[in-house]
């Protein structure tokens, strides 16, 4: 078939030709192939300068880890003090840290995630707003400072920024700009902080594909995953094999699990939904209750009235709600704990009061503390039956619900199963739980992304 050819394909969808050692059988010259592939040092320093800042991206990702953790574990020293003590520690802490971001690196508030969604709309000039390394550094910093106050938040989303700024860095070290994809570069940064932060590299792909990546040629770069699965790897090889929240031992799957299971489905759907819901509309600020006028007009000091409410909440709650919930969560997970009912609802709050104070904060962690939550509350309705499953099943709907990205909810949730009798169970409940939220809210990181483009105006004037 010609291009002249009535039924030819438009010359836009035509595969481009190529060169004659691309092609099968006897044109294949593999003395051209070998020059052609390394007659050029620059494309091979390119390459060597991205896998090198993957390795960078991990380690950073690890040290992060290893630091924010152990700032959550000097709060919890710091509250044998005195039961009163968050009180007064929560919400000074909290006040300072928005006092720090506003003042001196705005750019770095929030999850991080919506940060490098905008990096990848904006142009260069304005690309410093949202991502470097500059923002990395103060990431790590404040958003370790969150969690040394006590707040319910997270460092996945956080991770997604931090390690996108250092990718990024390798545009000062490759000589000629031509060869380094800089929209490739924040992909795979971005990934690659979620592959490490969550100890899965495979979780790290798919959150490529499904937040990040806007063309096929980016989805289908073998270098970008090349750089997501090697900053992965960094983490395995410093944690093991064992997964952040430990691991989910089902016994083995039977009807029992089907009524339970759609009525936690549909229940995470629309928990997620009116999460990312409350998210969005707190964060757009436009609100005329006493809350917002007061965030838009002393933003430090609606930080501690938020810091101060999260303190109120962990102590009534025994601590159970402070910090990333990764405790509480291991507990149901492991079956060594059974949380109260209300935990859901204290968990749900103390996150978004957390997000909305302005401090520097993920939802990952928190939105899988409260899905296991809602499972474990499933499972008491029904007299304990099929309780591990319930709490996967949990995770994985609020999860996939909070972020409307179900493909990554599934592979994170899924790394933790002993097993794989609950693939195609979690797989459709994620899928069912996005679609509910999708009839409740937009979805949570681009309706975040286009918030912060609304800053380049601004910081252009």
């Amino acid at each position: 078939m010609t291009p002249t050819d009535p039924g030819a394909p438009p010359p836009e969808q035509q595969e481009p030709p190529q060169p004659p050692h691309a092609k099968g059988g006897r044109g294949h010259d593999w003395r051209l192939a070998m020059r052609t592939e390394f007659s050029d040092w620059r494309t091979w320093w390119a390459r060597a300068v991205v896998v090198a800042l993957a390795v960078a991206s991990g380690l950073v990702i690890v040290a992060f880890t290893a630091l924010a953790e152990h700032a959550f574990r000097i709060f919890q020293d710091v509250r044998s003090i005195g039961w009163w003590f968050p009180l007064l520690w929560t919400p000074l802490l909290a006040a300072g840290i928005v006092w720090l971001t506003r003042r001196f690196v705005p750019g770095a508030a929030g999850s991080g995630i919506p940060q490098v969604m905008a990096a990848l709309d904006s142009g260069a000039g304005s690309r410093g707003l949202f991502v470097s390394l500059r923002l990395s550094l103060a990431k790590i910093a404040l958003t370790t400072g969150g969690l040394l106050a006590g707040l319910s938040l997270g460092r996945e989303g956080p991770s997604v920024q931090i390690a996108a700024g250092v990718m990024l860095q390798a545009r000062r070290l490759v000589p000629d700009l031509r060869r380094m994809n800089v929209h490739g570069l924040l992909v795979a940064g971005g990934a690659a902080g979620i592959a490490a932060a969550f100890n899965t590299p495979l979780a790290g792909v798919v959150f490529a594909i499904e937040e990040l990546a806007r063309s096929p040629e980016q989805r289908n770069s073998g270098l970008i995953i090349t750089a997501i699965v090697l900053a992965g790897m960094i983490a395995v090889s410093v944690y093991g094999n064992a997964t952040y929240f430990g691991i989910i031992r089902v016994a083995s799957l039977d009807f029992n699990l089907l009524l339970p299971g759609l009525v936690l489905t549909l229940l995470a759907g629309v928990a997620g939904g009116l999460f990312s819901r409350l998210l969005i509309t707190s964060l757009r600020g436009l609100g005329n209750d006493p809350m917002s006028r007061l965030r838009r007009s002393r933003p430090v000091l609606f930080a501690a009235v938020c810091g101060l409410l999260v303190a109120v909440i962990g102590v009534v709650t025994g601590g159970a709600t402070f910090g990333s919930g990764y405790e509480s969560t291991r507990a149901m997970v492991e079956g060594s704990e059974v949380m109260q009912p209300v935990y859901v609802l204290f968990k749900f709050v103390a996150t978004w009061l957390s997000t909305w104070s302005g401090v520097p904060a993920g939802i990952f962690a928190p939105s899988l503390a409260i899905g296991a939550a809602l499972g474990n509350d499933v499972a008491l309705l029904v007299f304990h039956t099929q309780v591990p499953a319930l709490i996967a099943l949990g995770m994985v709907g609020f999860l996939a619900a909070a972020t409307q990205a179900p493909l990554t909810a599934f592979i994170i949730v899924m790394e933790m199963v002993n097993g794989h009798a609950m693939v195609l169970s979690l797989m459709s409940c994620a899928l069912v739980a996005s679609f509910v939220s999708r009839l409740i809210s937009p979805p949570l990181y681009p309706t975040l992304a286009r918030l912060q483009l609304e800053r380049i105006p601004k910081a252009a004037g």
